[in-house]
């Protein structure tokens, strides 16, 4: 045919199976689109960017792509073959005959399974138990951890110790860096008296910024191998606990990646209990192969000393609370006065009492009260005092007396199988304590839950829309039955390279759905267009599987060689691209090579099951094509 009647005829062949595949394409993301949290906000990036990508993409197929080949394409230079046929010469050539006979030996495979629908079937079912089976095993995931070139580090003396103690210990910390890992340092920050858990003047908080990832090519220089190395060097300080983290993916989600959650007190057994249980869960976390550098994200109990107010005395000598209590605040904390006006500036006045006399227990004896009289009251007068011992600061989650505690995953475990540990833990606590998760890990448990939804909607938005576009339930069902192949490809591929169910892998998996939709896409239709122009249903489906298996093999190819950079990608934001990468090349693997066998099958299967009462006639005309089908 001329170019021109060759795009009319091509174009009145596939404008069905555009339209199809750009449906369903954009239909298995919109979903994404309205999922709430921090899952939605990455799902909607996604979504919003192949549905506009999908749409205008089928807008130049049918519109731009047709023009071009009526202008460009010319009729090929070939020769005649042995039987009549026409060859083409050179790499072409010979690469259009091995491509053909693949093509041919397709057709028949098709052929075979479709007349045995029933036998390749189980076969069928037998691999959907497989992807169930692999699919329960991998281990489930939120975000995997990126080196962003930062690195937190915690340092806390024994209670009571002063400022300068601590700092003694940060400098130990600071020379370590600078000695052991110079070749990679860019800058190097500490802080003492405040950190993530509090402030104390036992607590300290470092940050270290590493070089750029140009600069630090070999694996030890990651910032997941320094974090390695300094948790264990620096957990031979004896006389202070130091622990170093990298932040999560998403800094809104916290201030450390891997476990965040809470040891929650349920049924008020009290701060001492409370503390008992955190000891407990931190021994068994330490004992635990599955878990490292486990914490408690707070301050530990501290020497306190405690005033007992006598409200009687008090109110006897003419005092009240309010003025106790204003005065106790003025002496050890401080109070806003005013402000003034220095150089142009407005500051702020702060009356304190001067540091000799708030220094020791006995200065308290030195204060006193001025009663409604006018009188000065000794406070010692109304008061007693004496040693305690208790936590810094007050600690609530939903209400119940809580302490929050930080973790990581050892080597090769994932934050889902670290969470399920803490979970088993948890339970060997006394009666009356539980975990309550918060940070980037309720994310995660959040996002776990919404997946099996996410995928159910997305498969029934697809189906809908098949049935709506071909006004018909055997089209969406022979389409619909070869996604579990694709996507047992794409496990497969997570398996093998050990990655996590995390939302860049159920991105990839409903990307993997689209594009095993459109591979059965191109060979249903096409094979219904048969169908309605009177072909049998066996030659419907061999010849749709023979004509399509070229633009399947082509499409499949230049998509999986697109997304080859993703798979082999390095340095930062690398493992997101990873997940995504790899998984997708698993999923067109399985797609292509394993899914296209069954399409024809499951379409004479549904045929049959949907139009078995019905008989078709095939009339051969005297020009050997085949006419109208009568029913």
């Amino acid at each position: 045919l001329s170019p021109k009647e060759a795009t009319q005829k091509s174009m009145r062949q596939i404008t069905g199976a555009l339209v199809g595949i750009a449906v369903v394409l954009s239909t298995v993301f919109i979903p994404m689109a309205f999922f709430s949290g921090s899952a939605g906000a990455i799902y909607r990036q996604f979504s919003v960017t192949i549905v506009a990508a999908m749409t205008l993409s089928v807008i130049v197929a049918m519109v731009l792509s047709p023009s071009l080949c009526a202008t460009f394409l010319k009729a090929p230079k070939k020769s005649e073959g042995e039987h009549g046929e026409h060859t083409e010469k050179g790499f072409f050539g010979l690469f259009n005959k091995y491509f053909n006979k693949s093509r041919d030996g397709y057709q028949k495979t098709t052929g075979f399974m479709a007349r045995r629908s029933v036998r390749f079937f189980v076969v069928y079912i037998v691999l959907v138990g497989g992807l169930v089976g692999i699919f329960s095993k991998l281990p489930g995931s939120f975000l995997p951890n990126e080196d962003q070139g930062l690195m937190y580090m915690l340092i806390n003396t024994p209670p009571g110790s002063t400022a300068a103690r601590t700092m003694e210990t940060a400098e130990k910390v600071e020379q370590y860096f600078l000695t052991e890992h110079a070749d990679v340092l860019e800058h190097l920050f500490t802080v003492i008296g405040f950190s993530f858990a509090g402030s104390a003047q036992n607590a300290g908080l470092g940050f270290v910024g590493l070089k750029d990832w140009d600069e630090r090519t070999e694996p030890s220089q990651s910032i997941f191998a320094i974090n390695a190395k300094s948790m264990r060097d620096l957990s031979q300080i004896k006389d202070a606990s130091v622990f170093t983290f990298f932040p999560p993916p998403i800094r809104e989600l916290g201030n450390s990646s891997g476990l965040s959650f809470q040891l929650v007190d349920r049924v008020g057994l009290g701060h001492e209990a409370l503390m008992a249980a955190k000891d407990q869960l931190l021994q068994l976390a330490a004992a635990s192969p599955k878990l490292i550098g486990v914490r408690a994200n707070g301050l530990n109990d501290v020497p306190q000393y405690k005033i007992d107010i006598n409200s009687e005395k008090a109110s006897a000598l003419g005092l009240s609370l309010t003025d106790i209590n204003r005065t106790l605040q003025i002496a050890w904390g401080s109070s806003y006065v005013n402000d003034f006006i220095d150089r142009g500036r407005v500051k702020r006045v702060y009356l304190q009492s001067d540091y000799p006399y708030r220094m020791m227990p006995e200065d308290l004896e030195k204060w006193y009260v001025r009663n409604n009289a006018g009188d000065m009251v000794a406070i010692s007068a109304f008061s007693t005092a004496e040693w305690t011992y208790g936590s810094p600061k007050l600690e609530r989650f939903s209400g119940n007396a809580s302490l929050n505690i930080l973790g990581q995953p050892n080597a090769g475990v994932s934050s889902g199988e670290a969470m399920d540990e803490v979970e088993n833990l948890v339970k060997q606590l006394p009666n009356g304590f539980g975990v309550e998760w918060d940070g980037i890990s309720y994310e995660e448990k959040k996002t776990g839950s919404q997946a099996n939804l996410l995928y159910a909607l997305s498969v029934l938005v697809v189906f809908l829309s098949l049935a709506a576009l071909y006004e018909s339930w055997a089209v969406p069902f022979a389409v619909m039955l070869v996604v579990p192949l694709g996507v047992l490809g794409a496990v497969v591929a997570a398996y093998i390279y050990k990655l996590p169910n995390d939302v860049f892998l159920q991105v990839a998996l409903l990307t993997t759905v689209g594009l095993a939709s459109k591979n059965a896409i191109l060979i249903v239709e096409f094979a219904k267009y048969l169908r309605e122009h009177g072909y049998s249903l066996i030659e419907a489906v061999t010849l749709a599987a023979q004509q399509r298996f070229r633009p399947i093999i082509m499409t499949s190819m230049a998509f999986t060689m697109g997304v080859v950079p993703l798979a082999k990608s390095t340095g930062a934001g690398a493992a997101s691209q990873n997940a995504i990468g790899i998984a997708v090349i698993g999923g067109m693997v399985g797609a292509t090579f394993l899914a296209i066998l069954f399409v024809p099958m499951f379409y004479v299967m549904v045929e049959k099951i949907f139009h078995r009462k019905q008989e078709q006639e095939i009339v051969v005309s005297t020009n050997g094509e085949k006419a109208e089908a009568k029913t």
